[in-house]
């Protein structure tokens, strides 16, 4: 028998629970610890515009519950028995692709969590710990609601082959000397696949704005220098970025270029508050390289980094949005090809190809436009 949850939960709210839910988003919790099952069940079931409708404790049992009912969304913890996080969301996709939030311990070992993303989960968000502290607790409450909600809006979209479709010549503008790409939802096994079709030595530094819940980031590093024949860091304050080498914003940080090329890290909250925001770097390669940088908008919710690519398209730099076909959500890439600021928009699977013809035209010389 389930043991009882004796801690109070923090309702994320003040709506009425008892209230009816005709458009609610219908879960199945995927958990094996009996009282973490309670404990999360409990947690989406405060939200009025969520409802729980199937609770099981491993792989086979939700792939036994896909057979008699469809949910909008599966909420899905990466240590299961038997079949892990991995197995059981490529199992899942693979049959009839629905949505999937794997909520994962911060530090869990990457290869589960990573591959289970490139496997068709759509987002990885902490679980949250009934033990921690009330407003970590209460953070991570938040997150996983709104990574559900959102989630639901998402599409899964198979992953293809690789690139194998390099444009042969690179489209107009100044000499490329550094790219600066974002994303947000879908977007670790997009950035994964991208990096990974870029040759070793690639001759230009990459700077990258990934949305990825805290605690995640530096297990997201190690699979991208793994997978990918790039040396990848995270960013740090001062460091000259170089050829063949990407860096990462790091958790709470915004990341800009300044008038050396060095890297800049700041807290302040430019972009809707999102820290790290992508606009924020968009903005600052527009003003810094201007003709010499390419801005790529990789799949993702909300309209980040919309207004910097327009930004940078303005000031002469190439422009790349990932089209609506291959992405899990639209919203900046939609946003910035509205705004005009989208010079090229292609699959994610052509995005390296269309890199590698800008880097050969490269002039080697310092960031600095």
């Amino acid at each position: 028998m389930d043991r009882p949850v004796q801690r109070e939960i923090p309702a994320p709210g003040d709506a009425d629970r008892t209230a009816p839910r005709p458009h609610a988003v219908e879960v199945l919790l995927v958990e094996a610890d009996p009282a973490a099952r309670q404990f999360l069940a409990s947690l989406l079931g405060s939200d009025p515009q969520i409802r729980v409708v199937g609770a099981v404790g491993d792989g086979k049992a939700a792939l036994a519950f896909l057979e008699h009912s469809r949910p909008d969304v599966i909420v899905l913890t990466n240590q299961l028995p038997g079949m892990d996080g991995f197995e059981t969301a490529r199992r899942i996709t693979d049959s009839d692709p629905i949505p999937i939030v794997l909520c994962a311990q911060a530090g869990s070992a990457h290869d589960t969590v990573f591959r289970s993303l490139e496997a068709g989960a759509v987002a990885c968000i902490e679980k949250p710990d009934p033990g921690a502290a009330l407003s970590q607790l209460r953070a991570a409450i938040r997150h996983l609601l709104q990574a559900v909600k959102q989630t639901a809006q998402a599409r899964v979209v198979r992953r293809g082959g690789g690139c194998g479709r390099a444009r042969p010549h690179a489209p107009p503008g100044g000499p490329a000397r550094i790219v600066g790409i974002g994303a947000s939802t879908g977007g670790p096994p997009v950035l994964q696949a991208l990096l990974s079709d870029l040759p070793e030595g690639f001759p230009m530094p990459v700077l990258v704005v990934q949305h990825i819940a805290r605690g995640f980031l530096s297990g997201m590093a190690e699979w991208l220098r793994q997978t990918s024949g790039l040396r990848v860091h995270i960013g740090a304050h001062g460091m000259q970025p170089v050829p063949g080498h990407v860096y990462l914003a790091p958790d709470d940080f915004q990341m800009r270029v300044d008038c050396h090329g060095r890297i800049v890290l700041s807290q302040d909250g430019m972009g809707d508050g999102l820290r790290p925001s992508i606009g924020c770097l968009f903005h600052s390669l527009a003003d810094v390289c201007g003709s010499h940088a390419v801005g790529v908008l990789l799949t993702g919710m909300g309209e980040d980094g919309a207004a910097g690519l327009k930004r940078m398209r303005d000031r002469g730099a190439v422009t790349i949005a990932q089209d609506d076909a291959t992405s899990v959500g639209h919203g900046m890439a939609g946003a910035a090809i509205a705004l005009g600021g989208a010079a090229h928009v292609l699959p994610s699977d052509e995005i390296a190809g269309m890199l590698v013809a800008l880097a050969g035209r490269r002039v080697p010389e310092t960031v600095r436009g």
